[in-house]
């Protein structure tokens, strides 16, 4: 299933290019993928769109430049509230024993450094709870990190892209 969201990552990165999903299937057919790999990985995107559009809708908007928006103060019209910074996620055993400690470490990596907002990394945490495997690898994490960002039409910060992309297994400690 990562092979095909690599596949798709890299051939519409750009959100907007992407195809519907029944049209991705015949797209990723074409290309040679196993039928089961394809259905599971269509499965997984749908459940990543919906996530992420709800989310999207949920999110207080954006204040227009010049005017300020107050984020401890949520409107009513705000289905998501803005984390607290004395807020903690607190992850089942569930979560802890489909992610593992490695794949949690890095989400939490992220979230420290700031490039993985709150309402993000659950998307994270649900598709990776989504994906097949147990403990979820980081590989297969740093891939469901970059899917994320695609489903809200971002792109990480170059660094952060350096570090999902970068295959730590051949680099050197200093």
């Amino acid at each position: 299933m990562f092979e095909v969201l690599v596949y798709v990552y890299e051939n519409y990165w750009q959100g907007d290019a992407c195809p519907e999903l029944r049209q991705l299937g015949r797209k990723l057919t074409a290309a040679g993928f196993d039928a089961e790999e394809i259905q599971a990985a269509l499965v997984w995107l749908e459940g990543l769109n919906t996530a992420a559009q709800v989310t999207q809708i949920g999110l207080p908007a954006k204040a227009p430049s010049g005017t300020a928006k107050s984020l401890s103060t949520p409107s009513a019209s705000s289905g998501i509230q803005p984390q607290s910074a004395h807020s903690l996620r607190v992850y089942s055993i569930a979560e802890q024993t489909h992610l593992g400690a490695q794949s949690l470490g890095f989400v939490s990596f992220l979230e420290t450094a700031g490039v993985l907002p709150p309402h993000m990394r659950e998307i994270v945490i649900d598709r990776a709870m989504a994906a097949p495997g147990e403990p979820v690898t980081l590989d297969d994490l740093k891939i469901i990190v970059l899917m994320v960002y695609w489903s809200f039409g971002e792109e990480p910060d170059a660094l952060v892209l350096d570090e999902l992309c970068d295959d730590t297994e051949f680099r050197v400690a200093h």
